[in-house]
């Protein structure tokens, strides 16, 4: 498959550089390093939120930076996980005394390796928290499921409580919260190529789709005959719920996330369909739909329910003004 890059062992900074020269006002980047931070970072007396992962999921994560969301956003290679060394530099760039808090997705390489900085900037003097996310209810297990797209919730909600001044406790409690209130499920209709091998990550026949997949090429839970959109919609929207188990009178944030390569047409199709069979069931207090957190090419999308109270309402309507993310 033909792709716009120059050199591949340039990809990473090229990007960064790209993502800093189309907001200066709003990032930068650390020198000799895969971080992007806000542009006055680090912000005094503020608690710092640093995030990241492989590259591959754009606009996660360094999109995402700016004044009420991250402070800065650590890149790895594509579906990598960034070294230790990497975050850590993210860590110090950040730290403005008030403590730093790591938002991790549930990957063994991303977990083990963001703990590894946490307890290197702890040795330099620096107060650090971290929370997990584990949304991805294609996994039974809650413990073993996959961050994915509800991390974006995670990023909007702790940043803008961090933004507006409170306590590095408090800024955990509310990631924490955010965390067992929020589900998701994906599916594809066109698998990813996997940049090490240069081969799909999965098999899918033209008339096929995987049901169930993750954010790096991860085959899902079930391959089935493609279905029209609403059905697809519909089944998402139904395993989300069953999982979530909201009551009627709890207000819903819903996240239509794309997975790379489906247009935007599509995802308001499905859109549609997921807000009637809502509208029946929840209060819908919100609603996004875009590519928020990708898989390369992959085409398909994700479902991303939130269940909010009136203290996550306020942090979920605060102003946001990152390169992705603008409220």
């Amino acid at each position: 498959m033909k792709k716009l890059i120059n050199d591949p062992q340039h990809v990473i900074s090229e990007m960064l550089d790209g993502i800093v020269a189309g907001e200066p006002n709003v990032v930068r980047r650390v020198p000799d390093t895969t971080v992007i931070v806000r542009k006055n970072a680090p912000v005094e007396n503020k608690v710092g939120l640093v995030s990241g992962g492989g590259s591959g999921h754009e606009p996660a994560h360094a999109g995402y930076v700016g004044e009420g969301m991250l402070d800065a956003a650590v890149s790895g290679e594509v579906f990598t996980s960034p070294s230790p060394d990497q975050v850590l530099e993210g860590i110090k760039a950040v730290d403005a005394g008030a403590g730093v808090l790591l938002i991790i997705k549930n990957y063994s390489g991303d977990v083990m390796n963001f703990e590894m900085a946490a307890e290197l900037a702890e040795a330099e003097g620096i107060r650090v928290e971290q929370v997990v996310v584990k949304d991805d209810v294609a996994i039974d297990d809650p413990d073993s499921r996959r961050g994915v797209a509800g991390t974006v919730f995670v990023h909007k909600i702790a940043g803008a409580l961090a933004e507006s001044g409170a306590p590095l406790d408090e800024v955990k409690e509310a990631a924490e919260r955010v965390i067992a209130n929020v589900r998701t499920m994906g599916v594809a209709l066109k698998p990813c190529i996997m940049p090490a091998s240069g081969e799909p990550g999965f098999e899918l026949a033209d008339d096929e789709m995987e049901v169930g997949i993750g954010i790096h090429g991860e085959q899902g839970i079930e391959t089935k005959k493609v279905a029209s959109a609403d059905e697809v919609a519909a089944e998402l929207t139904e395993r989300v719920l069953k999982d979530l188990n909201p009551d009627e009178s709890d207000d819903i944030a819903v996240m239509v996330n794309g997975m790379g390569a489906t247009p935007e047409m599509e995802l308001h199709i499905v859109n549609r369909k997921i807000q009637e069979i809502l509208g029946e069931r929840v209060n819908v207090y919100r609603t996004y739909v875009g590519e928020y957190m990708t898989s390369l090419e992959m085409a398909g999308f994700s479902l991303t329910l939130l269940k909010v109270d009136k203290e996550l309402k306020d942090l979920l309507d605060a102003s946001a003004q990152a390169p992705a993310f603008k409220q």
